[in-house]
């Protein structure tokens, strides 16, 4: 019964990391397909996952966090990699910012830099709106109160008539060879007309979101990109992406962001 119990368990965290299929599960688990058939019934019929032609998914995606309690989640991580990408940020540079408590660090980083600011991410908008040095453009279109951004059809249409050098992603969670994934399809398809409009693509996430496939929508990354990380990111999480081609790993330590000042919003309207 234990061990059963245990391979159900690693059953769903396969299915989240985007196995969903019989014939893979078994592979990862070493077992017989009529044993996971059997393990996925089990499930199924408890409400977990809805069985698929071949497989399962979950049955319900995770609840979406507000920006305001995901700012405190994984915070020295978070404020690591803020650190490492605007160190990829050249001045007089035009950056695209997505929504997300993690580029909402990078924006405070920046500033004071000299850049002209794309964004949706209404978190940041009074605090470049007070920098001499930015020039921001805000994308328009209807607000998310709970990621506080703009999203829907006029934001993607004011984003394919643009362009920028360097764009910064945040998002729900990231698998290889799948792409990043979030709560709503609106949320993928500004992000998509984004990746489009950028010459250059970094997607900004902390380890607990790699390999992490718990939201519905999804946005494949077919492109060069570069993914920003923290050094708490184990070797198993970050083999799947450095084997991809076109994928660029950056590992931003958590040590070096703890000697530094982060700021924060707050400070940033002072």
């Amino acid at each position: 019964m234990r061990r059963r119990r245990e391979r159900e368990q690693q059953i769903l965290d396969l299915i989240r990391s985007g196995d969903e299929n019989v014939e893979e599960l078994a592979q990862r688990l070493d077992v017989s397909l009529s044993t996971i058939r059997r393990d996925l019934q089990r499930l199924s019929d408890s409400g977990v996952v809805t069985r698929t032609y071949g497989g399962a998914i979950l049955s319900q995606p995770a609840p979406e966090a507000s920006l305001s309690s995901r700012e405190h989640i994984n915070l020295q991580a978070k404020q690591a990699i803020a650190a490492a990408a605007a160190g990829l940020v050249e001045d007089g540079e035009r950056v695209l910012l997505d929504v997300g408590s993690t580029v909402e660090a990078l924006g405070l980083r920046l500033k004071e830099r000299r850049l002209a600011v794309v964004t949706n991410n209404l978190a940041l908008v009074s605090v470049f709106a007070q920098s001499e040095g930015i020039e921001l453009t805000v994308l328009g279109g209807t607000v998310r109160a709970i990621s506080m951004g703009t999203f829907g059809p006029l934001a993607e249409m004011n984003v394919r008539r643009l362009t920028v050098d360097k764009l910064f992603l945040g998002a729900d969670g990231v698998v290889a060879g799948r792409g990043l994934c979030e709560a709503t399809q609106e949320q993928v398809a500004l992000k998509e007309g984004m990746v489009q409009q950028a010459a250059e693509v970094f997607l900004l996430a902390d380890a607990s979101k790699l390999g992490n496939a718990h939201q519905p929508a999804w946005l494949p990354l077919n492109r060069p990109w570069t993914l920003v990380t923290d050094s708490g990111a184990t070797d198993e999480q970050l083999g799947p992406f450095r084997t991809l081609p076109g994928v660029t790993v950056v590992i931003a330590p958590i040590e070096a962001a703890r000697t530094r000042t982060a700021p924060s919003l707050d400070d940033a309207l002072d």
